[in-house]
Order: C-alpha cells, then structure tokens, then sequence
C-alpha cells in the first residue's frame, strides 16, 4: 500500500497495524458503539469518533484489512422489505471470511471456512430479518475492490463516502432463492427474534 494511496498518518497506520488479524479488526469494530445517525465516514473518521454503523463498519474493516495485507473488498448483502448489509469479505487457505458492523447479533463475523461467496452469503440467511420477523435477504453482490476509489481519498476523506453505496447499488448481484423458495418461508421464533436483536441500539 503506498503513502498517495492511503495518506493515513503513521499513527494511524500503527493503529490499523494493530489489529493484526481479521478476528482483531472484528473485535475492534464490536467493542465500538454502533451509530444510528444517517452517514457515510471514511476509515480515518471512524477512527476518530470511535463509533460507526453497518455500512462505515465494512468499509473501516476493508481499509484495516488493507493494512495488514488484505485486499479491500466489500461485498453488498441485498434485502427485501428490510436495509441492505455490506461486508468486508477477506480470504484465508482459498476459504472467505466476513467482517462487519451490525445491530443484530448474527449479521457479524464469519471465520474463513467458505468455499464460495455464495456460501458465506448464505450464512448469513437465517439470522438476517426485519422487525417484522420476516428472513429478508435476497442477493449478494460480487465483490468491490474499493482501491478504485483510492483517486477519491475513501480511507481518508472528511467528506461522505455516497459514491460507493451508489456504485454497490450499480454492481451485479446474483440471487440466492427461487421465488418458490421465498414463498415458503417462515417467520422467525420468538426465540430466535430476540437472541438476533440481542443488545440493539435504538433511536
């Protein structure tokens, strides 16, 4: 990674450095408060406010995986009825992994075990629903390299980051069900429903 693509400071760096593993950079994200408000910061901004939500979580992951020798990819999890999730995804032994900010207990971590995008996209099915308790994830996206945006400074800039949710909602996305499948469903346990939102920020 050269210093025009990153331009973090060194303190920074060290930082980032720190974490070491995918499962270091995880438990950075998790010890750090999930944020409700509507925006989009660079890496270096959650660093700095210490807080983040789904979408600035997968992307300060893919700028600390980059760190430690990753490349940035973040890949879009497309739902109905429901918000998007997107993940930083890394691989390890040829098997993917994800990490990523979430306000539910299951939208997390994955360790690198999958064969596929596919496979790790579907672990995430079941434990993925909206408040109407309905399984709402539809597709995945392939993956993004966000180095394409190193011309616009993502790791570091002060301004939002709009430009790469509009380019995920542009990228191709593969379906994970048939419609005879997504007719079927069911709706989740009172269980199940509760251990998802297990500690969830609310407004």
């Amino acid at each position: 990674m050269t210093h025009s693509a990153h331009a973090f400071t060194s303190a920074e760096l060290r930082k980032l450095r720190s974490l070491k593993t995918p499962h270091g950079i995880q438990r950075f994200l998790d010890d750090m408060p999930y944020h409700l408000a509507d925006t989009a910061w660079s890496p270096r901004r959650v660093l700095r406010e210490n807080t983040s939500h789904c979408f600035e979580g997968a992307l300060f992951a893919a700028a600390a995986l980059r760190a430690n020798g990753h490349p940035a990819l973040i890949i879009d999890l497309e739902a109905e009825k429901d918000t998007d999730h997107v993940i930083a995804v890394y691989r390890i032994h040829n098997h993917w992994g994800a990490l990523a900010k979430s306000n539910y207990t299951g939208c997390r971590y994955r360790e690198p075990v999958y064969r596929t995008l596919r496979e790790l996209a579907l672990s995430y099915f079941d434990v993925y629903f909206n408040l109407r308790r309905e399984r709402s994830l539809r597709t995945f996206s392939r993956p993004v390299n966000l180095a394409r945006f190193d011309n616009q400074h993502w790791m570091t800039t002060d301004k939002p980051l709009w430009f790469i949710a509009l380019h995920l909602f542009e990228v191709q996305h593969y379906r994970l069900l048939t419609p005879a499948m997504e007719k079927n469903l069911h709706r989740l346990d009172d269980r199940s429903f509760k251990a998802g939102c297990l500690g969830r920020a609310e407004k």
